[in-house]
């Protein structure tokens, strides 16, 4: 049973019932309640909504890019991801404004349009080196958080190195799975002026338990179940090694666009939850999501009205994923292609204008 869209035509409906209208820093303006959970069970399925078509590629690109801890849009571009070309144009017009170095059309001296900007981004390396970076978002916090140490007795600080807490939290999982403090946090107040947009979604927890004896004997199934002894048990679990406890995910999230953002976050967050499974051999269990701001574009409302009067589907299973060891190689040998989705059925695609 689908009771993930349910759940989400739910919250887009608390929405329009109760939200109260509220200006923002788009100027585009929204209707906002300030509260909201939402919690699926993996084993029900996947989570990607299916009362619209999702951009699967495009959302499992963009969580890529930031386990890569990348943070310019080259990446995304070349994999024909455009979720983040909004910011990194506003960036490249503010700069223009200002005056700063820039490049422009030659022959009419202007600042290049979006398209010509990202055809740029795509055709000339250097461009992209210096138009296509963000700052220090998500994967820079995920993978190189910087730390600093005072230089002697001068009140001055110096660069010490850099944690990686995507590499901590799989140590820390496979060293001491019953830790609280199986943190990722991307919400670095010293380097918020940096970024060209502050953190979303601003940090994530994981939590793991034993498996009971039912959830092991399911496991079990496909390799031949002996129930006369623990001894036979035992061995079958050593022999394929299968997991021995469950990991859930829940994410922290400060401000929700619902209509666009919030179902490309389920999705993101749960394919994370099973990334992260499977490289520490554990079964993933609840993907939970804490919201903060949750709101709905002035310009979204009617494709939410829209939205809420669909019928569901069941939820996809994800397909296999390739047996890497990613952790060797800063996950760089995922591709977006490496994931894919089994019997995805979905109603057409609602269109809605992005927010920058």
């Amino acid at each position: 049973m689908n009771n993930l869209d349910k759940k989400y035509q739910e919250l887009l409906q608390d929405i329009l019932d109760y939200g109260v209208e509220k200006q923002d820093r788009t100027g585009t303006g929204t209707k906002s309640i300030f509260g909201y959970t939402i919690r699926h069970n993996m084993q029900d399925g996947f989570p990607l909504l299916t009362t619209k078509k999702m951009a699967w590629k495009t959302m499992v690109t963009e969580l890529l890019w930031f386990l890569r801890g990348d943070t310019n849009i080259k990446f995304l571009v070349d994999n024909n991801c455009h979720i983040w070309d909004g910011d990194a144009y506003k960036n490249y017009c503010t700069a223009y404004k200002d005056g700063h170095e820039f490049y422009e059309d030659e022959q009419v001296k202007r600042s290049f349009t979006q398209e010509e900007f990202i055809n740029k981004i795509k055709t000339d390396d250097e461009f992209a080196k210096k138009w296509g970076e963000l700052g220090p978002i998500y994967g820079a916090q995920w993978r190189n958080w910087l730390t600093y140490k005072p230089l002697n007795n001068t009140g001055s600080f110096y660069q010490s190195g850099n944690i990686d807490q995507i590499q901590n939290l799989i140590n820390d999982l496979k060293t001491n799975p019953d830790s609280r403090r199986l943190m990722v946090n991307a919400w670095n107040v010293g380097e918020l002026d940096q970024m060209v947009l502050p953190p979303c979604h601003y940090g994530f927890q994981v939590y793991t338990r034993e498996l009971s004896e039912g959830e092991r004997g399911l496991l079990l199934q496909p390799y031949g179940l002996d129930p006369l002894t623990k001894e036979g048990r035992d061995r079958l679990w050593k022999e394929n090694n299968l997991p021995t406890r469950a990991i859930s995910l829940m994410w922290n999230q400060r401000s929700v666009d619902t209509f666009l953002g919030l179902p490309f976050n389920i999705a993101s967050y749960g394919l994370l939850l099973e990334i992260i499974a499977r490289e520490v051999n554990m079964v993933p269990d609840e993907l939970i999501g804490n919201l903060g701001d949750v709101h709905l574009y002035s310009n979204h409302i009617e494709q939410a009205k829209e939205q809420i009067t669909r019928e569901s589907y069941p939820l996809p299973k994800l397909g296999e994923i390739p047996d890497y060891l990613c952790m060797k190689d800063n996950w760089e040998c995922y591709e977006p292609t490496d994931f894919t989705l089994e019997k995805y059925q979905s109603h057409e695609t609602i269109k809605a204008p992005l927010s920058n």
